[in-house]
């Protein structure tokens, strides 16, 4: 089994303030980019908006999540363990799983035969999107 990412929480409080202190680096990533892309100040400020950082901000917080990749028997040896809700998508016969455990007892699980990267991000987008945005937005 290995791990890939730093961000894992014991409570929702955490995961809020993790959150918050990657907006000033979202910002930063967007006005990269937006350089990079050759915005004149005009464009930059039609184009660019607080939703744009707000997304940039949910990717790079998603992209930093703790993701656990092993095999089957490592995942499942580690769900008769966890004590809470978990949600997998994918199929139960392949033979590789990449999971993630929230601050709340619930935790997303991707199945996935060859393509770890691909499930890791997945189930990054899984995670943000189950686990985390209602804890942020508390």
């Amino acid at each position: 089994m290995e791990t890939t990412g730093t961000f894992t929480f014991e409570s929702a409080a955490e995961a809020r303030e993790r959150y918050e202190s990657v907006g000033p680096a979202a910002q930063t990533v967007v006005r990269e980019v937006a350089k990079a892309m050759a915005f004149d100040r005009e464009e930059y400020d039609e184009r660019v908006d607080g939703d744009v950082v707000e997304t940039a901000r949910d990717a790079l917080f998603a992209s930093l999540l703790e993701v656990r990749v092993g095999s089957r028997e490592e995942y499942e040896e580690w769900r008769e363990r966890y004590d809470g809700q978990v949600t997998e998508v994918g199929h139960e016969r392949v033979d590789s799983v990449a999971w993630h455990a929230g601050p709340t007892g619930e935790a997303v699980a991707a199945t996935f035969q060859d393509e770890e990267e691909a499930a890791v991000a997945t189930l990054r987008r899984q995670a943000f999107g189950r686990l985390y945005r209602e804890v942020i937005e508390d």
